[in-house]
């Protein structure tokens, strides 16, 4: 006979009573249970280096903004606003995933280049902001597909997280690309 959670020979959870044991133990590291494969201590500090990435991409961004100038230029400063609102959401995404894991989300300056995947390239034209944005958006995609494929089924939770900030920046390449073909 059949039930919700599978059959009654092969049922689809593990005893429930040893789940319900195994959750008062180590009750001290809270979503991170004995179920959880991945090697913590790695995927925080793969977290890390995204969280600098986003913030690096925040700053560019903001500064493109900013700087911005000549014919479309509003409405390709109003693009970058839009991405660096974004880019600051996935980052404080990231860093409340860190604390979820028990880590510590390191938004110290110091080192933030050398942790960031992308590079900070102001660009002295509209064009070459638009065309250093997509680089950084192709690298975030590059490298984010093999935090994804690092990450597997081993922690889940952080690797939906990543797919889900992966399909923005896609997004963000997209437009990007849009953008530049309006200077060519």
């Amino acid at each position: 006979m059949s039930n919700a959670t599978g059959s009654a020979s092969q049922p689809f959870l593990s005893d429930i009573k040893k789940i319900r044991e195994r959750a008062r133990e180590n009750i001290q590291n809270g979503a991170i249970t004995d179920g959880y494969t991945a090697d913590r201590e790695t995927v925080i500090s793969i977290l890390n280096e995204a969280l600098a990435t986003e913030i690096v991409c925040v700053l560019r961004y903001k500064h493109h903004y900013y700087m911005a100038d000549g014919l479309n230029a509003e409405m390709v400063a109003q693009e970058f606003l839009e991405h660096a609102q974004q880019e600051q959401q996935h980052a404080d995404q990231i860093a409340e995933r860190i604390t979820q894991l028990g880590g510590k989300p390191n938004f110290s300056p110091e080192g933030l280049l050398t942790r960031s995947h992308s590079e900070y390239v102001e660009g002295d034209t509209l064009r070459q902001m638009i065309e250093e944005d997509l680089v950084a958006e192709r690298i975030a995609i590059d490298s984010y597909r093999e935090i994804i494929q690092y990450l597997s089924d081993k922690d889940p939770t952080t690797r939906r997280l990543m797919e889900e900030i992966l399909a923005v920046e896609e997004e963000h390449a997209d437009d990007m690309a849009g953008l530049l073909e309006g200077y060519n």
